[in-house]
């Protein structure tokens, strides 16, 4: 077990509606054998339900993978920043701070929540210019336009090829001519082959410690997390959180933006993150 104190890249919540209730039958490879030696303690959640969404973000939500990235490319894009899946703030917070107005938009309640709680904290002038929207990025209306529209941590991934199509045609339709859609995905080619299951222990900012299990074949199109306290001590009930994520190459994505209308700009090779986690950021623009 590899144990690190950064955070992994996880993708964001789409919904909290339509989660069903996760079983053990979900949970694969030695992430299913822990479970099942918990036998009746463990209580197992999607990570992206109520409960969930406060461990999605204590792992992630103030992570710095690809942040620095992003924000190269948005500095050089003039005019406000669309945020898609903003979740909690991540790129939300930083897009705010290189004095953009933002509008965060987010389907989940929960995680609004969070980002509610975020923005309480900041400094007044930070907070106005943020304007949170609830709603599915792969169908919005915002009656308004943008320089730069941002999808982050690989989150397109949530998506099915009819979803995909969706976001693409709002994204068509609320861009500024000139303007940028900025979004990133896995690079199979770089990932390469590796193990079938990673099992690794984080430590969050919070202190917090998470034993996690990421479960992917390249060939299988999708891949499970898991995640277990660190410490799940002798006696009591153990939170369980897992889902299962879309692998969306960026060669298929490229393909998929072409055929909506967009050009990839630019490519930029992210840090790696972890053994298997090697992300491309794309930069594209409407031609069509």
């Amino acid at each position: 077990m590899t144990t690190m104190t950064t955070t992994m890249t996880i993708t964001k919540p789409m919904s909290d509606a339509g989660h069903r209730v996760p079983t053990p039958a979900d949970v694969p490879g030695r992430a299913g054998e822990l479970l099942a030696s918990l036998a009746g303690r463990a209580v197992l959640c999607d990570l992206y339900d109520e409960v969930g969404a406060t461990v999605y973000h204590d792992l992630a939500g103030t992570g710095t993978h690809e942040v620095r990235e992003l924000l190269a490319l948005v500095r050089r894009i003039p005019g406000d920043v669309l945020d898609l899946a903003a979740g909690s703030g991540r790129l939300t917070l930083p897009l705010l701070a290189l004095g953009r107005q933002v509008t965060a938009l987010e389907l989940s309640s929960y995680m609004l929540e969070l980002l509610d709680q975020r923005l309480a904290a900041a400094p007044p002038a930070l907070r106005a210019r943020c304007l949170p929207v609830r709603a599915d990025m792969s169908a919005f209306d915002l009656g308004r336009r943008f320089g730069a529209i941002v999808l982050g941590t690989t989150t397109i991934s949530l998506l099915d090829a009819e979803g995909r199509a969706g976001l693409y045609r709002a994204v068509r339709e609320h861009l500024e001519p000139g303007g940028r859609f900025l979004l990133s995905t896995v690079d199979m080619a770089a990932t390469g082959e590796g193990p079938a299951e990673v099992d690794m222990e984080i430590v969050t900012d919070s202190g917090r410690a998470y034993r996690l299990f990421e479960h992917w074949t390249p060939d299988s199109g999708s891949r499970t997390v898991t995640l277990f306290p660190a410490d799940a001590g002798d006696e009591g009930p153990v939170q369980v959180c897992t889902t299962t994520i879309g692998v969306l190459p960026a060669e298929l994505l490229e393909a998929e933006l072409a055929a909506a209308g967009f050009s990839v700009r630019s490519r930029h090779p992210l840090p790696a993150v972890g053994e298997r986690h090697h992300d491309v950021l794309l930069e594209t623009e409407v031609t069509r």
